[in-house]
């Protein structure tokens, strides 16, 4: 009877349209174990360990699980208007009064200790839905802290990729540099003699610097992404730590799914979820403004006029109320309410139907990325080993005088250009799978917490997130 019904729509998860397998899925994918950190098949222990700092440290993180904790102190609020609010009170007065004519002033005490209890009796639910929505909330953050938590270990994987992909670039630009310092040596010397002329020498000249200009950039471009990985970790900016060359890092295996499990993978469509459900009971809470507010008060007691006839019989005093509060005319504002409740969950089941699809996409783009970096690099590769033999060619042409200057800087040129353009689609191909791990919700066990609404135990009887300090009631 007390807990009677409570009006408005009860949370159904949507149908939602799934393909049944990905499009540019590739047949190298094997199954992966979501228990285990994806990222440690980078076999580079340096990066490893910039990614434990990340989680300990960045700032992105601890304001996620501070996040947390306010929707947890949010639901307990909430919910607290579920029971009854049971207090107590003492209260000691002394005082005079008026004398009248001819008699003295009357000096009297009072002592009181009373307790009181306030109920609302939720027979329509409006507290209840309140709860329900405040609940989702608080999940919603669980789920924002957990894809925070995903983002950050893919942002410090690509960060430090990058890194060591400049770190190379930075080596060919060197070698290109001190080849082209060689050749400038060689013909100053040569032009001393009379063999070359005044313009081959500008040409040498122009390369040099050229080939400097780009060594200064590269640096440029090290300190910038050291600085922008230093904030990844929580730290001021400063020099980052090195492990395997991009060359030598391991590329991690392509994980295998099924669109049909990235529902329950992803954070960011579990918060989405968990923002409908708000929005679904709030439209219960809406509703049940039509409905009489019945809450009940007490008092037990006792008052006296001394401290010591507190506990005797005669002072003894109580009181017991009821009060029932029913909306007749407010000029459509509960309707009003109501008509927002139930916009606000369009757009939120909009935005979830949203958030899924857009996750299907992150998957397709990074798949079909895996697949065509790859062959971009291995198409590269091959121009680079072609470009060599140009190179090399083509300076035995210019010696034996077959062919002029400018056929071997356009060859040297070419080959620079392209043994970058090499190192840089190293980087993009070991980039690509974290984005597909990333894509795929990989960098967190979902846990009991984030199960489909109506399976999760009370927040209020399990621990936080991780990485949030424990709730204190």
């Amino acid at each position: 009877m007390l807990a009677g019904c409570a009006v408005g729509p009860d949370y159904r998860r949507p149908a939602v349209e799934t393909p049944s397998s990905y499009r540019y899925a590739s047949p190298q994918a094997e199954a992966v174990d979501t228990s285990l950190d994806w990222w440690t098949q980078f076999n580079d222990p340096v990066l490893n360990d910039l990614i434990a700092k990340a989680l300990a440290q960045n700032k992105d993180l601890a304001i996620a699980a501070a996040r947390v904790e306010e929707y947890y102190g949010r639901y307990v609020v909430t919910r607290a208007g579920l029971f009854p609010q049971v207090g107590a009170n003492f209260g000691a007065s002394r005082s005079r009064g008026v004398p009248a004519p001819g008699y003295p002033p009357a000096v009297g005490n009072q002592v009181q200790l009373n307790g009181t209890v306030a109920w609302e009796l939720d027979l329509f639910g409006r507290l209840r839905r309140l709860t329900e929505a405040a609940r989702a909330d608080y999940l919603g953050t669980q789920a924002a802290q957990q894809a925070t938590r995903i983002a950050i270990i893919a942002n410090v994987a690509t960060s430090y990729l990058q890194l060591r992909d400049f770190d190379n670039q930075l080596l060919i630009a060197q070698a290109t540099l001190e080849s082209r310092k060689s050749a400038v040596d060689l013909f100053e010397e040569r032009f001393g003699g009379g063999v070359v002329s005044k313009l081959q020498l500008s040409q040498a000249h122009s390369e040099y610097e050229s080939a400097q200009a780009s060594v200064f950039a590269i640096q440029q471009q090290i300190a910038q992404q050291e600085d922008a990985l230093s904030l990844l970790l929580g730290q001021n900016p400063g020099p980052i730590p090195r492990g395997k060359s991009i060359t030598q890092l391991s590329a991690p295996a392509i994980p295998a799914g099924l669109p049909s499990s990235l529902i329950e993978r992803r954070p960011d469509i579990l918060q989405a979820e968990q923002a409908l459900v708000a929005a679904n009971a709030s439209i219960g809470a809406a509703r049940a403004q039509y409905f009489p507010q019945i809450s009940l008060t007490g008092l037990f007691g006792a008052a006296s006029t001394a401290l010591s006839g507190l506990w005797t019989g005669p002072a003894r005093v109580w009181s017991f109320a009821g009060a029932i509060s029913q909306p007749i005319f407010e000029g459509g504002a509960i309707a009003g309410s109501v008509h927002q409740a139930e916009a606000v969950q369009q757009e939120a089941l909009f935005s979830y139907q949203q958030t899924i699809q857009q996750a299907f996409a992150d998957v397709e783009n990074a798949l079909v990325g895996v697949a065509r970096t790859r062959d971009q690099l291995d198409a590269t590769t091959r121009q680079v080993a072609a470009l060599g033999e140009y190179s090399s060619l083509s300076r035995d042409l210019y010696e034996g005088g077959y062919t002029s200057y400018l056929e071997v800087l356009d060859a040297e040129r070419s080959l620079f250009a392209a043994q970058l353009q090499q190192s840089a689609l190293q980087d993009q191909q070991l980039a690509q799978i974290v984005n597909l791990y990333k894509a795929l919700g990989y960098g967190w066990t979902p846990a009991q917490g984030n199960a489909p609404p109506g399976t999760q135990p009370d927040p209020a009887q399990t621990p936080t997130a991780a990485g949030a300090r424990p709730p204190q009631s």
